[in-house]
Parts: structure tokens; sequence; C-alpha cells
């Protein structure tokens, strides 16, 4: 078996397809079979803002986000870059957890593969 791939995203949600291109990526991975961590840093935490209405056709980065955490891919924001954008918890899709910098410390040692975004 293959280690966990973690992803740093810090992009902005919708001002570039990074964000977009890397939960592609997470999704890919998990369909394969692979263990991903996903770490949203600065403005990056915006993906995981519940209630994002997108035009039809365009991608929605929310839902996007749980249909990771339902296929088993862990998902954390950084609190404080929650905190510092007046994000409440409850605005976060499901499953979100809140982390700490050293959480990220501890996915990054263990993990196999470390991607930015």
């Amino acid at each position: 078996m293959a280690g966990t791939t973690v992803f740093i995203i810090s992009e902005a949600p919708y001002g570039n397809e990074k964000p977009w291109n890397a939960l592609r990526l997470a999704k890919a991975l998990v369909a394969i079979q692979q263990k991903v961590k996903i770490f949203l840093l600065g403005d990056a935490v915006a993906l995981a803002k519940r209630g994002q209405k997108t035009p039809a056709g365009y991608y929605n980065l929310a839902q996007m986000v749980a249909d990771l955490i339902s296929s088993g891919a862990e998902v954390r924001v950084c609190v404080t870059c929650v905190d510092a954008r007046g994000l409440k918890t409850e605005e976060l899709v499901d499953g979100v957890a809140v982390g700490k910098m050293l959480d990220l410390a501890h996915w990054v040692e263990e993990g196999s593969k470390v991607l930015t975004f």
C-alpha cells in the first residue's frame, strides 16, 4: 500500500483553478484507493464554507470537499486562518475539522508525499 498524500491548499477558492485542480487530483487518488489528507490555509479555508452558490455548470468547491470527505479523505482548516476570516465552525462543510499548524506538521512528517497548491 502506498503512503498518504498530503495536500496543502492556500489559494482562494475561485480566484484561479489551483484549488479546483488540487481537489480533482485528490478525488482521483481516492478513486485509486490512496489515502488523502487536505489542509486548508489562508484564503483556502473558504473552500470548506457551506452554502456556496455557484452558477450552473460551474464547479462548487464546498461540494467537492464534502464528496472527498464522504469518500474517506480527511480535511482540516487552519484555526488561525478561520478565525482571521470570521468563519465559524458551524459554517463549515460537515466533516471538516479545525486544525492547528502542529497537526499539519505531523501530517507532513508522516505523509509519503506533500503537494502544495
